[in-house]
């Protein structure tokens, strides 16, 4: 019997690609986690969206609260109930938008360039610190999607919020799609093939929500060196190829933040290997200058 989720509720995921809203904590715990998020870019110097690309993932490596997001058992068990007891986070990932912002994200899917096999095991628990409406920028979702198999992705799009500013060539967006509405403390799951996009932030406030990418731990990785994968749950295969990073031993120490930014440049550069692949399976050409960074 599943830990968390009812029959019904599997049963909705495997038809859809995606299911929402999930609780995870309460409001007066995403308030918690905003405060921390606040004293990060205090940090920092100025707003996350506004630094150094780093600094917006893989956080769990950096500091105690990015652990006890992505550790939370609320969101483990659910994620259990999906791919089973062993599980690996292949990254994590916040995705703010400022308030009257222009940034946007085009129809992707996550496994575009993850490099992954099988790549539909995947998936995403997107959790908001915020309210996420509609006219804040929430994500739309494609109702099974994710049996179309991996589509064609080109790079570029200007204002996203993601690194590549991939897009599909071809969503076939037929007016189906999900508004996926969260409360501060709720969370979405979503396939690593569903073909998902978000609107910009048309609202008076920040809108704040965290990816974070499980996947099982039998899951294989097809770049040309071991993957970073941080283990949240169970055991790894005697015969596994990842490459495992340790939590942080105390906030911003200098290991967490060596381990951190090694972990990041690995995890960029077979994000970019993928992104060639990518392009030669598809037969298309990367634009000149464009990169995953």
């Amino acid at each position: 019997m599943p830990l968390r989720l009812t029959p019904a509720q599997v049963a909705a995921y495997r038809r859809d690609g995606y299911l929402f809203p999930l609780p995870a904590f309460t409001r007066a715990e995403a308030a918690r986690y905003r405060a921390e998020l606040d004293a990060f870019e205090r940090r920092l110097g100025g707003l996350l969206t506004a630094q150094e690309r780093k600094w917006r993932s893989r956080t769990f490596l950096l500091f105690g609260w990015g652990q006890q997001l992505a550790r939370h058992a609320a969101i483990l068990d659910v994620i259990e109930d999906i791919i089973g007891p062993d599980i690996v986070i292949l990254t994590s990932t916040f995705f703010i938008k400022e308030p009257g912002a222009p940034d946007v994200a085009g129809w992707h899917q996550d496994a575009a360039y993850f490099g992954l096999d099988p790549n539909d095991v995947h998936v995403t628990a997107w959790v908001a610190l915020s309210e996420v409406t509609p006219g804040s920028g929430c994500m739309q979702m494609l109702p099974g999607s994710y049996r179309r198999g991996q589509l064609a992705h080109a790079i570029g799009l200007g204002s996203s919020v993601n690194a590549a500013g991939q897009y599909v060539l071809d969503p076939q967006v037929d007016g189906s799609a999900a508004d996926i509405v969260l409360e501060p403390g709720q969370f979405s799951l979503h396939n690593s093939l569903t073909v998902h996009q978000s609107g910009p932030n048309a609202s008076a406030g920040r809108r704040i929500g965290i990816g974070i990418s499980y996947m099982p731990a039998t899951t294989r990785h097809t770049g040309s060196q071991p993957v970073p994968v941080h283990l949240v749950r169970g055991c790894l295969p005697r015969d596994h190829r990842f490459q495992l990073e340790p939590a942080p031993g105390a906030d911003f120490d200098s290991q967490a933040l060596a381990v951190h930014d090694a972990s990041y440049k690995r995890f960029r550069a077979l994000y970019a290997e993928q992104m060639e692949r990518h392009a030669a399976r598809f037969g298309l050409a990367l634009e000149p200058g464009v990169k995953a960074t």
